[in-house]
């Protein structure tokens, strides 16, 4: 449903953003500190490299099992010494059955990183089963409200850099 959810986003902003989604987070190596140097794997690189070049960031998330799914806390790790967050604009939707508990855990992640208003710039969507459809569309009214305020605050904070 996060697949939908980002199309949903996708299109209820593409008069003000152009949204370039990241479908290679299953392809980044695990994270070893030891190998994160000057030379790292090509994915590492151009994950890296698409981070740098976006305004802001979308990270909308599943929570698994109460927790930050692996793939994601992976690519988040990757990005520590590289400094690709810091400062920069990120919205964080986890969009789960609940959903509550790791999306705690990733937002103390990304305050650890200095992710730029990340206090108003998340949102809990429990049940998303419920309130999107697979025509990747919100259809839950007060969601859908959430949502358009969310993209709102996301752009203006880009703005406002």
């Amino acid at each position: 449903m996060n697949h939908s959810l980002i199309k949903a986003i996708i299109e209820l902003s593409e008069t003000n953003l152009n949204i370039l989604v990241f479908d290679g987070i299953g392809n980044l190596p695990q994270f070893n500190p030891d190998h994160d140097g000057d030379t790292v794997a090509l994915e590492v690189s151009d994950f890296r490299q698409q981070l740098n070049n976006a305004e802001g960031i979308i990270i909308c998330t599943p929570e698994y099992a109460h927790g930050v799914p692996g793939s994601l806390k992976n690519a988040i790790d990757w990005t520590i010494s590289s400094s690709s967050f810091p400062h920069k604009p990120t919205m964080l939707i986890t969009a789960s059955t609940g959903g509550f508990y790791g999306h705690k855990a990733l937002m103390e992640t990304l305050k650890a990183i200095e992710a730029k208003n990340i206090e108003n710039l998340q949102l809990v969507i429990p049940f998303v089963k419920t309130k999107v459809n697979e025509e990747n569309k919100i259809t839950d009214e007060k969601t859908l409200a959430e949502v358009r305020k969310l993209i709102f605050d996301f752009i203006e904070t880009i703005n406002n850099k």
